[in-house]
């Protein structure tokens, strides 16, 4: 194992010989597909993972440095989450800060007036290919008009505003395990704590290959 410059440090694209394809099972979001690539030695072997549109969640954090979080239920794992608001790229090539603020709006009834991308993660890489962009939302305010009407899962979830310091305690605790939540908060924490501090975040607008998009 040789060490490597921080430079390096940086994914890449790249993409396997694919022999053949096929999707075992389509949703109407998600689904499978199964792929025989080639690998290194010439070997084909199957891979099967979900198909995913790609997400987008949002870490609005307010004047007192608290952040707006949502408890929701989650039947794959059988808890209730506390969790940042978060939700589909339902559109192919949907711009992902109209996404976040649409939200924002449906899940909270928040506005926010400035936007910047936090942090861009693939979530389970070795079975999925979702893509999730986290923005920061900061200069909150209650959305105009009136609320949005949840259903389902969403019509029992409970809001709070909670310090961010609280969050990432909880987190490394073992206590809150939304992934969205968990990346979120460690992200802006170690952005605080950069000398660039949050200025130096990318714009809302910044590409975001996984997931390519027009700009508004």
């Amino acid at each position: 194992m040789s060490a490597v410059s921080a430079s390096r440090i940086a994914d890449t694209p790249e993409e396997w010989e694919v022999t053949a394809t096929s999707t075992p099972f389509q949703g109407a979001k998600t689904g499978v597909r199964t792929d025989h690539v080639v690998m290194p030695d010439g070997v084909a072997v199957s891979r099967d993972y979900q198909t995913h549109p790609g997400s987008v969640a949002v870490l609005a954090l307010d004047d007192q440095d608290h952040v707006l979080v949502l408890s929701q239920y989650r039947h794959p794992v059988r808890e209730k989450l506390w969790e940042i608001p978060a939700g589909l790229l339902d559109v192919p090539g949907e711009n992902p800060l109209a996404a976040a603020q649409r939200e924002l709006y449906e899940e909270a009834h928040v506005q926010a007036e400035d936007w910047r991308v936090l942090v861009d993660v693939y979530t389970t890489p070795g079975g999925s290919d979702e893509a999730v962009r986290i923005f920061l939302a900061r200069r909150l305010s209650e959305a105009e008009g009136a609320r949005f009407e949840v259903s389902g899962e969403e019509a029992d979830m409970e809001l709070a505003r909670v310090p961010m310091e609280e969050l990432v305690r909880g987190a490394l605790a073992g206590q809150l395990h939304n992934n969205c939540l968990v990346v979120g908060c460690l992200a802006l924490s170690a952005a605080l704590s950069s000398g660039g501090g949050l200025g130096a975040l990318r714009p809302a607008q910044a590409p975001w290959p996984a997931r390519p998009f027009d700009p508004m």
